[in-house]
């Protein structure tokens, strides 16, 4: 049986496999709430064998969102939204997950497929942004540095999500820690110019993220937490993957159950070497240096990479996102592909198994 295909516990839930849907941003939503795209377009992975379901970044408070047309979890409306989406996911056997996130500096910006960038001004539904520091993302408006009431609720309302996020149904609660965004620029000593608690030292960057683990952790009970980090900005004098491996060890004291390793974000035009697997590296890294477990994202596009990956060693599971797009039964296809013997085929699906030769 391929290594891709053994269940995993993690925090005594268990996943039926090792590939799984990373969260990827729909633009699709009308004040915060979740609609019928998202149930047929999440629907869909885990009835094409994902072992794991997790729901784009889904803004805790309503200036948290990247953009006006983003999932929200701040209130009881949206929390009953998503409850459908979560039951749909799991009736077809995968985990359901969702992103918990503020987009700090990064948010109120049109969607990639609007036909304007930058800052949404109050006139077309925008507002001012916060972050640590008043330091503008390059070509968005500058934000406005957070005090420390704004970081406490900020805090609050991330454990007042994941509350909501249980409630719906959710497996699985995951914090955006990566990609430039709130938790991320407190992170990286290039976003974050404090002299308070919550900038200078490595301890005091993490502060806000440790503070987060705990709420959630307090929010969800037993439900499994992830965190998802960039561990490297691409950039002269910017977070690194020791730093990271570090903050994940404290993270992990706090309750944090499994790390979910990206990268970048944070800078605009970063020299990125991308390429298949160009992130795996990473995931490798933080986990030999943590003994905690991690999954591997980043152009891991076929089954036989994807095997690779787990049975090296290099993570404990594989995310994947624009295969998933391409392919919605990109974890069927995988164990047609590595001949692995799953159970979960959707009957209604069977008649379309390839033949195995022989």
């Amino acid at each position: 049986m391929p290594h891709l295909f053994d269940p995993l516990a993690v925090r005594g839930t268990t996943f039926r496999n090792r590939l799984w849907v990373a969260p990827m941003c729909q633009y699709s939503a009308t004040d915060g709430m979740p609609g019928d795209w998202h149930l047929t377009h999440l629907a869909q992975f885990a009835s094409g064998g994902a072992g794991l379901v997790i729901a784009e970044a889904t803004a805790v408070v309503p200036a948290g969102r990247i953009s006006p047309e983003d999932t929200g979890l701040w209130n009881d409306a949206q929390r009953d939204a998503w409850r459908p989406i979560a039951a749909a996911i799991r009736s077809r056997g995968a985990r359901a997950g969702i992103q918990l996130a503020h987009a700090g500096r990064k948010a109120s910006t049109y969607a990639p497929f609007a036909d304007r960038r930058g800052t949404v001004p109050p006139s077309d539904g925008g507002w001012r942004t916060v972050a640590p520091s008043a330091i503008a993302f390059e070509g968005y408006d500058a934000p406005e540095t957070l005090d420390a009431a704004g970081i406490d609720d900020i805090v609050a309302a991330f454990g007042a999500a994941a509350r909501r996020a249980v409630d719906a149904g959710f497996d699985v609660v995951e914090i955006h820690a990566a990609h430039g965004y709130l938790i991320h620029e407190f992170l990286s000593p290039l976003s974050n110019r404090r002299d308070d608690e919550y900038g200078g030292t490595l301890e005091g960057r993490a502060r806000l993220l440790l503070r987060v683990v705990e709420t959630v952790r307090d929010a969800v009970g037993d439900a499994p937490v992830f965190v998802r980090f960039s561990a490297t900005d691409w950039a002269d004098g910017g977070l690194g993957a020791d730093e990271v491996a570090t903050v994940a060890t404290w993270a992990g004291a706090r309750g944090a159950d499994f790390f979910d390793i990206s990268s970048g974000g944070l800078v605009a035009h970063q020299r990125i070497p991308v390429g298949p697997g160009y992130q795996v590296h990473l995931a490798e890294h933080v986990r030999e240096a943590t003994g905690l477990p991690v999954s591997a994202v980043g152009m891991i596009d076929d089954a036989a990479h994807a095997e690779r990956v787990v049975t090296g060693g290099a993570a404990d599971a594989v995310m994947a996102a624009r295969e998933w797009l391409r392919d919605p039964h990109y974890a069927l296809r995988a164990s047609t592909e590595l001949a692995a013997d799953i159970d979960y085929w959707p009957p209604q699906y069977l008649r379309a198994r390839p033949r195995r030769a022989g």
